[in-house]
């Protein structure tokens, strides 16, 4: 999916959503076990329920890997259910050198075909080069994170100043374009947005943190939205486990749909 493509759903749905699939099978609701497969069939239902209210789904690989082979079934099921126009995200966060990350660009945009994958910048630019070498596939690159542990090095100064997640935008902008990389931008650090926005003033932010770790959306829309909206945020736990009954999906629904109908005044507002 090409960048005027996302943002033609985003006008057209009003939203900039991305609903994380960080399906846990021992938070899913019992009575999904006895499914054949109960992690797709949350999912399935998830997806559902929040696919008119949302541009982007992110499966974290994490949930999936845990499981063995059978988890990896389970993600090839849910990406293939994944409505066409929806943006998806391998949230993967690899890095390693040339030949290895070649191998995982291969995986994620040849074998499962996601549209975008997350990455660690720390092994510098050859580790992201082979992501970049796929035709209408998205890097998105982590910069500064939600977590909090994210201080103790992307917050280390260089001696010109700058704070490291910086250097890591500056620099990455010269191997891609808008066009085909994004940035992580955490929702937790709303006082940061507005300056990472003026490094990077074209580019989209995939922003995690909303939802259940707190971060407020409405000032990640004030200060974060550009003139093609530029923002995908992701929530995950605050959605999918609205509920742990057998009501999930609909309470997923609910608040997939409370999230859009703020976005499409944000939209209104500072677009």
């Amino acid at each position: 999916m090409n960048r005027k493509q996302l943002f033609e759903q985003i006008k057209r749905k009003r939203s900039y959503l991305c609903v994380g699939l960080d399906t846990d099978i021992e938070k899913i609701p019992k009575h999904l076990l006895k499914q054949d497969d109960p992690v797709f069939e949350f999912n399935k239902q998830i997806i559902d329920a929040t696919r008119e209210f949302c541009v982007a789904y992110k499966p974290n690989i994490a949930f999936y890997e845990s499981l063995g082979a059978r988890g990896w079934e389970s993600l090839k099921k849910t990406l293939e259910y994944i409505p066409k126009e929806c943006f998806t995200i391998a949230d993967a966060k690899r890095g390693d050198i040339g030949n290895t990350s070649s191998l995982y660009a291969r995986a994620f945009f040849r074998q499962m075909n996601f549209d975008a994958i997350t990455v660690a910048p720390y092994m510098g630019e050859d580790s992201i080069k082979p992501f970049l070498a796929f035709d209408g596939k998205w890097v998105i690159l982590l910069a500064h994170t939600s977590n909090p542990g994210s201080a103790d090095f992307q917050l280390l100064q260089t001696r010109e100043g700058k704070f490291l997640y910086e250097e890591v935008i500056f620099a990455s902008q010269l191997w891609a374009s808008p066009d085909q990389m994004m940035y992580v931008v955490g929702a937790t650090h709303e006082e940061k947005i507005h300056s990472i926005r003026m490094l990077a003033p074209d580019h989209f932010f995939l922003v995690p943190g909303v939802g259940a770790q707190g971060g407020d959306l409405k000032a990640v829309s004030k200060f974060g939205m550009n003139a093609q909206c530029g923002l995908l945020v992701n929530s995950s736990r605050a959605i999918i486990y609205a509920s742990t009954k057998e009501d999930f999906a609909e309470a997923a629904g609910r608040e997939a749909w409370k999230t859009q109908k703020d976005m499409d005044q944000y939209l209104s507002e500072y677009l």
